[in-house]
């Protein structure tokens, strides 16, 4: 069941155990929640399907095919059979323009200095490679308020396999029930449940709100800007947790 809202120093790994088990773990997804880096995309798939004499995908489809990782995306893209080698040409553009045609979606460093402000021990879970992520993050600016970055490597799959959310709360001693899921798709719905995790969602990337608004989520906010007051009223009405 979904409720629906209105609106309304840096952190790291070493909080306090007691701050951290009244503050929810919060994990961002990335493209489409953080950051709007579908140019980037665009272009490093552009690239890929240039070599195999491929048209590009209007900016509609690509947005519409992101977020189940590079693997899939490509798949999509150019087909099973030249997949394998359309994710090589992929990696081999993406870091070329990632940082120049990725950007901060709005209020996000204001946000996220809220949020730890008030305590909340945040880590980015994408299915973007993690030095991808990472390097977005810093040249934003905002990487130093995660604690834990995540991506998809030989022993964590894409999500929505709930690996990779088991792993980041193993990392800060985060319980299933103290961790909030934030992101802009239903497989950010999917991952959060498969760890027994709550999940907020918001309508900022590849999915409208029309199309969000049958996807299981704890809330679906109209912008991320939403966030901060949604975790102070819902911590009101669950006693023990921020």
């Amino acid at each position: 069941m979904r409720r629906e809202a209105s609106d309304e120093r840096n952190i790291p790994g070493s909080l306090a155990s007691d701050a951290m088990t009244q503050a929810s773990f919060i994990v961002f997804d990335l493209d489409g929640t953080l950051i709007d880096g579908y140019d980037a995309i665009g272009d490093a798939l552009a690239y890929a399907m240039g070599r195999f004499g491929l048209r590009p995908l209007p900016q509609a489809r690509v947005r519409a095919i992101v977020g189940h990782g590079i693997e899939k995306l490509l798949e999509a893209a150019v087909g099973a059979a030249r997949a394998a080698e359309g994710v090589r040409l992929f990696r081999e553009r993406y870091p070329q323009i990632a940082v120049e045609k990725s950007r901060l979606m709005p209020d996000v460093p204001e946000i996220l200095e809220k949020l730890a402000g008030r305590g909340h021990p945040m880590a980015v879970a994408s299915n973007k490679p993690e030095r991808f992520s990472r390097m977005i993050l810093e040249a934003c600016g905002v990487g130093r308020y995660f604690a834990e970055v995540a991506g998809p490597d030989g022993e964590t799959p894409t999500k929505p396999d709930p690996a990779m959310l088991r792993r980041l709360m193993a990392a800060v001693g985060a319980a299933p029930g103290g961790t909030l899921v934030v992101g802009d798709m239903e497989v950010d719905s999917e991952f959060a449940r498969a760890a027994g995790c709550r999940v907020v969602l918001v309508p900022s990337g590849s999915r409208t709100r029309e199309e969000l608004l049958g996807v299981d989520a704890d809330a679906l906010l109209d912008r991320l800007s939403d966030l901060p007051a949604w975790l102070a009223t819902d911590a009101s009405q669950r006693p023990g947790v921020s």
